[in-house]
């Protein structure tokens, strides 16, 4: 067995004997063997803890620092006469009691151990206190069948179904019987409620191939309610949004107050799930929590749940929302706003935008008028997404008006636009594209590229084959230390990363910005990426050699450390002759 010092439980004993003058007393008697046990002089504080013992024999926090030190010095037999003298002193003490049981399993006399065990069980005949510390004390041994029999001998004794059932929920968990664990967290669940999150919690960590056997137990069609929702979180915790919904949706029969907590704390889950089901099972249970509770709470919530479900792709359930509560407020006409756009109605958005400028929020504006704008660009029309932003002056806007610029072939106005939003604005994507799109243009001594814009434009409205071949024209048309090899290094990462028949001209580029190298970070970037090229399509050998040019030609460049990393892959990969 192995036991490690729990200082925190150790600092709190010190602080419940602060609460009692006498207590505070025995306590300060031994605090030198606290100090020496957290150096790790273990001999020295247990000769601290036996003084202590001899002149005061039911001093509890000596004794209780004596198993620890006697443990970790293999002397154990050392503290059960000490132990003793203390019960006969004070025989209904729980605390000595249970001290006596662990000293007891600690020196494996497990006779002993059972026959105190049940002697202190008759003395409390309807206490499971007994059998708790009994099946502790083994389980702290590994011992595991022969705690499991000291917690259903308690079972038995004192009847119930889920008499001891977290114990054997626990100690089945750490013995790997994941499929009884759920079965013992089923009791205990439906003999208390609060025991929910607990057990939803603990089995969570159950592992992938058990997941099935456990959902079955947890959601099967005889678990009770209580237990279902436990099941429906589990499911949450796997990752699995949908099928947890299925089975939370099925427990929302009646109006409580049990099924306003199991639906907000559900729905509190869901929004650790980043996926799109994720947000759309948010969006669904934040959605029946409305109803339960009054406004304006439930107007906030539906507000929230119609964002949830267009982040989770869901417009028709978001819009069915909205049409179920004409009185929306002013957050659920910004929700009605969005799906018009998601659908592509921009006009029909940016008339209804118009007129309820009294009713949005400015934030609310300023976050529509930027899709908008953004809808609007890709569809390629960039002076109407100009006049989506109106008079906006926020530095979103200022950053969208610089792309607007550079789709036009302004390189000048895009680069002083993106320099007056900074590098912060917006969310950390958009910001980190502006950065690595500012990085292009400064290598770029023209002011204006309507090619290399209209080759840009073109990437971001998604037709990446057609972008590939006018960022390949617009780089034709620049000197190669000024901006072509940037935008060429761009040309190919698009073509990498849509693969397929494009990955043969992605080499090529990446072939041909290495060849030229000079100044700038584009000749190691290419060969960097060229590199994870190969490795993501099974030809590490063949990528050894380009990192390994790179490091060597390159060693103060910012790709050095990637590169050494993919090398390490690289080199990992290739069996061993």
């Amino acid at each position: 067995m192995t036991r490690s010092l729990n200082w925190a439980a150790v600092a709190s004993l010190v602080l419940v004997f602060s609460a009692d003058p006498g207590r505070a007393a025995r306590g300060q008697a031994i605090g030198p063997g606290f100090e020496l046990e957290r150096s790790g002089r273990y001999a020295d504080a247990a000769t601290i803890y036996f003084t202590t013992v001899r002149s005061d024999p039911t001093n509890l926090p000596a004794l209780l620092g004596l198993e620890r030190t006697l443990f970790v010095l293999n002397r154990m037999s050392e503290l059960l006469p000490l132990v003793q003298q203390a019960r006969a002193r004070l025989p209904e003490s729980p605390a000595l009691r249970s001290l006596e049981l662990r000293v007891y399993a600690a020196l494996n006399q497990t006779d002993s151990l059972a026959a105190i065990a049940l002697r202190w069980a008759a003395s409390v005949p309807r206490s499971d206190a007994p059998y708790r510390e009994w099946g502790l004390a083994l389980v702290d041994r590994r011992m595991w069948d022969e705690a499991r029999r000291a917690y259903l001998t308690g079972r038995k004794t004192l009847g119930g179904e889920g008499t001891l059932a977290i114990e054997l929920a626990e100690l089945e968990q750490r013995a790997g019987n994941w499929e009884a664990s759920a079965a013992e967290w089923v009791r205990a669940v439906t003999r208390s409620a609060d025991v929910g999150p607990n057990a939803a919690s603990q089995l969570a960590d159950a592992p992938a191939p058990v997941h099935e056997h456990v959902a079955r137990i947890l959601t099967g069609p005889d678990a009770s309610v209580r237990v279902r929702r436990v099941g429906a979180e589990v499911l949450l915790a796997w990752g699995q949004p949908n099928a947890a919904w299925v089975v939370m949706e099925q427990t929302l029969g009646q109006d409580d107050s049990d099924t306003q907590v199991a639906l907000r704390r559900f729905a509190d889950l869901a929004g650790a799930l980043p996926t799109p089901e994720g947000h759309r099972v948010r969006g669904m249970a934040l959605t029946r929590w409305a109803d339960f509770v009054p406004s304006p709470v439930s107007d906030r919530a539906r507000a929230e749940a119609v964002r949830e479900l267009l982040e989770g792709g869901d417009r028709a359930g978001a819009r069915r929302v909205l049409e179920a509560h004409a009185d929306a407020t002013a957050l659920g006409q910004a929700s009605l706003l969005q799906i018009l756009i998601a659908d592509g109605q921009l006009d029909v958005a940016a008339a209804r935008l118009e007129t309820s400028k009294t009713t949005l929020t400015a934030d609310d504006r300023g976050a529509l008028r930027l899709a908008l704008a953004q809808a609007r660009i890709a569809r390629g029309e960039l002076d109407r997404a100009d006049a989506a932003l109106g008079d906006d002056s926020s530095v979103a806007a200022i950053a969208q008006r610089g792309w607007i610029a550079l789709y036009r072939g302004n390189l000048k106005g895009a680069m002083e636009a993106f320099r007056v939003a900074g590098p912060y604005a917006t969310d950390r994507a958009a910001a980190t594209e502006r950065t690595a799109m500012m990085a292009l243009l400064q290598r770029i001594q023209e002011e204006s590229s309507p090619e290399l814009g209209a080759a840009l434009l073109t990437l971001a409205r998604g037709d990446s084959v057609a972008a590939i071949v006018a960022l390949r024209r617009a780089a034709s048309r620049l000197p190669v230390q000024g901006g072509r090899l940037e935008v060429q290094l761009l040309a190919a990462q698009v073509a990498a990363q849509k693969g397929g028949d494009q990955e043969a001209t992605a080499v090529a580029l990446f072939d041909e910005v290495v060849r030229a190298g000079g100044a700038g970070a584009a000749p190691p970037a290419a060969e960097l990426e060229w590199a994870r090229l190969l490795v993501r399509t099974g030809r590490s050998a063949e990528a050894i050699p380009h990192l390994e040019h790179l490091i060597l030609t390159y060693p103060n460049s910012a790709f050095v450390p990637d590169a050494r990393r993919v090398l390490e892959r690289a080199k990992g990969a290739i069996p061993k002759s």
